[in-house]
């Protein structure tokens, strides 16, 4: 492959008009993921074609009015996702984007509320499924462990603690309930990348405000697991769902305002 040194028309058009992808910077993200995600976009458009040079940290600073710290550091995770490649001296160049039949989630994935909505959509197919399984088949283990991170998850919306441990592990407490080692797998495999507000500040920006907006989670919560611990898997279902489907919604309001 040949380098371009000089960016495309595209890309110049792209840089001209002062954005990457039709991201625009916004505060309320992480720096670091506002900027890799828009250069990832750009990247998977093909505004920055393979072999294309991208800007200089000095350019890419300027356009987001970001420091170099952040700049090289959302470079860092482009590299490792290999959207791009580094030569010292010289510059960086997008790469070709890797074909694989390999399901692969990663940070760059997550960059956007709008990529936070796709994963969601996953998630409701999912874990439907996975609660009405885990109200046929789970054990007593299955039900205490559940009541345990349902009481960790209170204590710490009491306390002002971090509650995401306790919700993602009750997720995966009833992915672990359905028998079917495959469904654990994925929640592990996702992480807790799976729970929005590691993604995007919703409680803060909830209507009723960041505490109602918890207990209306754990509300949920407690919802599930009745249907589960009463072996009622229709009920764990609609439960999971409406669970799933409320957070999606509330992204959806927060994307439009942002618009």
């Amino acid at each position: 492959m040949n380098l371009v040194q000089t960016p495309s028309a595209n890309l110049a058009e792209t840089l001209h008009a002062g954005n990457f992808g039709g991201v625009q910077p916004k505060r309320t993200r992480g720096l670091v993921n506002e900027v890799m995600a828009s250069l990832a976009n750009s990247i998977r458009n093909n505004e920055i074609k393979p072999g294309d040079k991208l800007p200089s940290e000095s350019e890419i600073m300027r356009r987001f009015d970001v420091s170099r710290t952040v700049v090289r550091e959302a470079i860092s995770q482009l590299q490792a996702n290999r959207m791009v490649d580094t030569r010292h001296g010289v510059g960086t160049f997008a790469l070709s984007p890797l074909v694989s039949t390999n399901f692969r989630l990663s940070e760059v994935d997550l960059g956007t509320v709008a990529d936070v909505i796709a994963l969601l959509e996953l998630r409701i197919s999912l874990e439907t499924e996975a609660a009405g399984l885990a109200a046929q088949r789970r054990t007593d283990a299955n039900l205490v462990a559940m009541q345990h991170l349902l009481d960790d998850y209170q204590n710490a919306v009491q306390q002002d603690a971090d509650t995401v441990p306790s919700d993602f592990g009750f997720h995966l407490e009833v992915a672990k309930a359905t028998g079917n080692r495959h469904f654990a797998d994925l929640m592990m495999y996702l992480g807790t990348m799976v729970i929005p507000r590691t993604r995007v500040n919703t409680p803060n920006s909830a209507p009723e405000g960041r505490q109602m907006y918890l207990q209306r989670v754990h509300g949920d919560h407690e919802n599930i697991f009745n249907a589960i611990r009463n072996q009622d898997a229709e009920s764990a279902r609609a439960a999971m769902r409406t669970h799933l489907v409320n957070s999606k919604e509330r992204l959806r309001k927060s994307q439009e305002k942002t618009i």
